[in-house]
C-alpha cells in the first residue's frame, strides 16, 4: 500500500447528520461530526477504522446535522476543532477554548503527511466552507451543502482523485412534493442545496480524467432517489466509481490512490467480508 493512498468513507450522509472520514495508515480527520460520539464509534469499528488515528474535527457550518457530536468525541479523545470564529458563535458550544482552532479560508492544516485545506462555500450559514484532503498527490474533497457552484468549488473538484459531492434533490420531486414554499425556495434558492442536475453538470464539466470515485452525498429523504441519481450520474461516469452514501448507514471503506483509477478500484475487507483498513491500527 503506497504512503499517498488515501483512505475514505462516508459514516452517514444526509439531513439526519453528516460525518465524513479521510485518512491514511497513520492518520486521519473527521470532516464534520453530525451523528452522535457513539454512533461514530461503532460505525468506525464495524469498518475497522481507529479513532487513535483521528488528529482533528473539521467543522463545516453551524447547522445541526453537521455538529451534533462535536463536543463529546472532541473532550472524549482531546480533539482539536477547526472552525471559524463565526460557525463557532453560532453553534454555541460548550467546548473548552484549548479545543477550539481558528479555521482560515485557504490555510493548510498538516497531521504528519495528510494536508487539509478550507475554501469557502455558498450555504445559508455564517461562514461555510469546504474541504480538500491530499497526502502526497492524491486529494479528496468533501463538498456538500452548497447553494450554487462557484469558482472555488470548480477549481479544487478539478484537482480530486475523488469527491463527496452534494446531490440533495431530484428537481421535479421537489416541485411537486409536500414541502411548504418557502423550504422549497430556501433548498432551491441559491444558497440552499445543489440538485442533481445542477451536481451532474459540475461532473460533466469539471471531472479530471484521474477521478476514480465519486460519493454522491446529502441525498434528500423526501425530494431525491438513490436509484434514481445512481443511474443518471452512471450514463456520464466514464471510468469513475459511483457510490451513493447513504442517510442511514457507513459506506465502504475506499482506497483512493494518484496511481489508481476505479477499474483497479480497492475496497478494504475483513476476512469476514466486512469493509476494513488492513495493517492500520495503531
Amino acid at each position: 500500500m503506497d504512503c499517498n493512498d488515501l483512505h475514505i468513507a462516508s459514516l452517514n450522509s444526509g439531513s439526519n447528520g453528516n460525518c465524513y472520514y479521510v485518512g491514511n495508515s497513520t492518520e486521519a480527520v473527521l470532516i464534520d461530526a453530525g451523528i452522535s460520539c457513539r454512533e461514530t464509534e461503532k460505525r468506525m469499528l464495524r469498518l475497522g477504522l481507529s479513532m487513535k488515528k483521528v488528529k482533528a474535527l473539521f467543522i463545516s457550518h453551524e447547522h445541526s446535522d453537521h455538529i451534533k457530536g462535536v463536543c463529546v468525541l472532541a473532550k472524549k479523545y482531546k480533539l482539536p476543532v477547526y472552525i471559524t470564529p463565526g460557525t463557532l458563535r453560532n453553534c454555541r458550544f460548550e467546548l473548552g477554548p484549548e479545543r477550539v482552532h481558528n479555521l482560515e479560508s485557504y490555510a493548510t492544516h498538516q497531521f504528519g503527511s495528510l494536508i487539509v485545506t478550507a475554501f469557502p462555500k455558498i450555504h445559508d450559514a455564517s461562514e461555510p466552507h469546504s474541504f480538500t484532503v491530499s497526502c502526497g498527490e492524491t486529494c479528496v474533497g468533501v463538498f456538500t451543502d452548497l447553494g450554487a457552484v462557484c469558482e472555488q468549488l470548480t477549481k479544487h473538484f478539478k484537482h480530486c482523485h475523488a469527491a463527496f459531492l452534494e446531490a440533495n434533490y431530484d428537481e421535479d420531486m421537489l416541485n411537486n412534493g409536500n414541502y411548504p414554499f418557502f423550504l422549497k425556495q430556501r433548498i432551491r434558492g441559491g444558497s440552499g442545496h445543489l440538485s442533481n442536475r445542477e451536481a451532474l453538470q459540475l461532473f460533466l464539466d469539471h471531472k479530471p480524467a484521474h477521478m476514480s470515485h465519486l460519493l454522491l452525498s446529502h441525498l434528500s429523504k423526501d425530494n431525491n432517489n438513490p436509484e434514481l441519481v445512481k443511474d443518471l450520474f452512471e450514463l456520464h461516469a466514464e471510468g469513475t466509481k459511483i457510490i451513493v452514501a447513504s442517510r442511514y448507514e457507513e459506506t465502504d471503506v475506499h482506497i483512493i490512490s494518484s496511481r489508481l483509477h476505479a477499474s483497479g478500484e480497492k475496497i478494504l475487507r475483513s476476512p469476514q467480508g466486512l469493509p476494513v483498513q488492513y495493517s492500520l491500527e495503531v
